[in-house]
């Protein structure tokens, strides 16, 4: 039997993504032109306002804006690049990314329109308590930015989370309208406690056990506890009703939860939660009607002692497959163990949720490694400093009693904040796919922050304390429900990372783990060599470019990828190569060289375009 985690697969294959282009009408900003600032001339001499503006014309000319306007000042230090039109999507994406590159360029951001950020008026949200949801800048260095997310979307009805859980307490008032339709497919009267087996009846009776039940037979391994309503407060956090003004606010505002119950006294049995996996995705299950809704996205904080790896024959991982081949993201929690990932979290094909502080911290019990798939707020854990996480609860300490709001925190509460996140991605382009929406959520992440008193995260000595997070020991960055959204439009454009060669070096950049959105195929690839000496090109209309560059040049070269998928979209992204000469002053750098480097294998790269991405949305923050 196995218990849940109140604490998700593998780090999956994903890539930096190169635009947020292409969004829906009326989600993508538009800008009227760009904010740039020069950098100081290169004599250290005070600068004209003559001389700037000529300095910016070339810019302008360089970066192939046409009919832009003379250059305006802007405050003391930047000028204003007027478009000849109004810019969006890929073509502003583009743009300012040419201008960036300049040399001459110290800064850029585009001129857009703003205006008040969705912000709900729930009480739990409005007075700070859900500081999760928050932006970084409001809520701590762990939270989920998600009001500058809520102006592009704040879900969709036509979009379904599946909770695979203890079931929800139907009534409450922040979930009036939320719940479709969901089954009971707990098949042991024990675990049920509601006195029969499988039906339609999804309600959560309770899950307490007495102490005169704990440690039996029945329930082995089971200290007496009271009724968690778990399901319930999953529930909520992933689609409260949200600006009502009551309770709490959710993540995707307009989704509908599905409740499938699997778990009940002492847990769940992994046969059934399994078959909840499967009933939720729209698959059959022997004896029980197929699902009329099936979800997109299915939330399952549960877990135990084994992996993936060393189970054969795996259910877990033949249920995780089935649900991603019709097209549904299973995000699991992490667990709360302070170890690595066990089952289901490190199944192949799930998103796998790890816990951070509000400082964005690793806390002290969240599992951890490089195949985590994201780390998203958890709440600090009872031994621990810092707030938790709220959502809809009841009072019942056996079966359900009054409608209430809790607190809580682990492993079990970061998957629903992704996947609430994952549904928002949804709500503006149904066509993702799971991997898809893994890897934009990856590519969108905010880089971990770091706290000179902790220790940094190491897999092999675990500390009992929170810890600064790396990549190697929790895989991509925090969670950005704003970042996520700006790349749920576009095609994924993916170069290889080329290290440090040698002068005069022939090297082949390699564009094959672009990929498009939803069905769509990439149908034209267009490599260019954007600075740097003249280098000898090979043919530029296919996925790989097989570049030599000049004998004895010491620079650095930057090239562009521009793909077109065959719904007509396009995205762009740009790889940096750097030579250094003589007295073995360079080397190849262990993560390049082609597709042959160790980051090309996982398909999580460092590409200048992210940090860009990231620096950018740290400005907003």
């Amino acid at each position: 039997m196995s218990r849940f985690h109140c604490t998700s697969v593998l780090w999956l294959s994903a890539a930096l993504l190169a635009t947020a282009a292409h969004a829906a009408p009326g989600d993508a900003p538009v800008a009227r032109g760009l904010i740039v600032t020069l950098k100081a001339p290169a004599d250290g001499s005070r600068e004209t306002p003559q001389s700037a503006r000529e300095r910016l014309q070339t810019v302008a000319a360089d970066a192939g804006l046409p009919g832009a306007q003379a250059p305006m000042p802007v405050g003391s230090r930047a000028h204003l690049l007027h478009f000849a039109q109004p810019l969006t999507g890929a073509a502003l994406q583009a743009a300012e990314r040419r201008v960036r590159l300049n040399p001459l360029v110290a800064s850029v951001e585009p001129d857009v329109r703003l205006k008040r950020q969705a912000e709900p008026n729930d009480p739990y949200y409005a007075n700070g308590t859900q500081w999760h949801l928050r932006r970084p800048a409001d809520g701590g260095a762990g939270a989920l930015n998600l009001p500058p997310a809520w102006d592009r979307s704040t879900g969709s009805p036509s979009q379904v989370v599946a909770v695979v859980d203890t079931g929800t307490v139907p009534g409450h008032p922040d979930l009036q309208g939320k719940l479709l339709p969901g089954y009971d497919l707990i098949s042991d009267l024990d675990t049920s406690n509601d006195g029969d087996g499988r039906d339609a009846d999804a309600s959560d009776p309770g899950d307490w056990i007495t102490d005169r039940e704990a440690y039996t037979a029945r329930y082995p391994n089971c200290p007496a506890e009271d009724s968690s309503w778990h399901g319930t407060f999953i529930a909520g956090q992933i689609a409260a009703l949200t600006n009502n003004g009551v309770g709490v606010a959710g993540v995707s505002w307009g989704a509908k939860i599905l409740p499938v119950r699997v778990s009940g006294k002492c847990g769940a049995w992994l046969s059934d939660v399994v078959d909840g996996i499967r009933w939720a995705a729209g698959l059959p299950v022997s004896g029980v009607p197929t699902n009329p809704n099936p979800a997109k996205v299915i939330n399952v904080s549960f877990g135990g002692s084994s992996t993936c790896a060393d189970t054969p024959g795996n259910a877990y991982q033949y249920a995780i497959d089935d649900a991603g081949a019709v097209g549904s993201l299973v995000v699991v929690a992490a667990g709360n163990e302070n170890g690595p990932l066990t089952r289901p979290a490190d199944c192949a094909g799930v998103l796998a949720v790890g816990a951070v502080r509000q400082d964005g911290l690793k806390t002290y019990y969240s599992n951890y490694g490089r195949n985590v798939g994201i780390m998203a707020p958890g709440g600090p854990g009872g031994r621990d400093v810092g707030p938790r996480l709220y959502s809809t609860a009841n009072t019942g300490t056996r079966g359900p009693a009054e409608h209430s709001y809790d607190s809580k925190d682990g492993t079990s509460f970061a998957s629903p904040l992704a996947a609430g996140v994952a549904s928002l991605m949804l709500s503006v382009n149904p066509a993702l796919t799971p991997s898809e929406l893994v890897s934009r959520i990856q590519a969108g992440a905010r880089a971990f922050p770091s706290s000179p008193g902790y220790p940094t995260c190491n897999v092999s000595a675990p500390t009992n304390s929170a810890c600064n997070c790396t990549r190697e020991t929790c895989g991509p960055g925090l969670l950005d429900a704003e970042g996520a959204l700006q790349l749920a439009y576009s095609p994924a454009v993916v170069i290889a990372p080329v290290g440090t060669v040698a002068p005069g070096s022939s090297l082949t950049l390699d564009g094959r783990g672009s990929a498009a959105v939803g069905g769509a195929s990439i149908t034209a690839y267009q490599w260019s060599q954007v600075s740097g000496p003249p280098a000898t090109l090979g043919a530029t209309n296919g996925p790989t470019l097989a570049v030599t560059l000049p004998a004895g040049a010491r620079d650095d070269w930057v090239f562009r990828l521009l793909v077109t998928d065959s719904a007509g979209r396009s995205a762009d992204n740009y790889v940096t190569v750097t030579t250094r000469s003589g007295g073995g002053d360079w080397h190849d750098d262990d993560d390049g060289g082609g597709s042959t480097g160790l980051l090309w294998g996982l398909g999580l790269w460092a590409l200048a375009l992210g940090a860009w991405a990231r620096r950018r949305r740290a400005g907003a923050a």
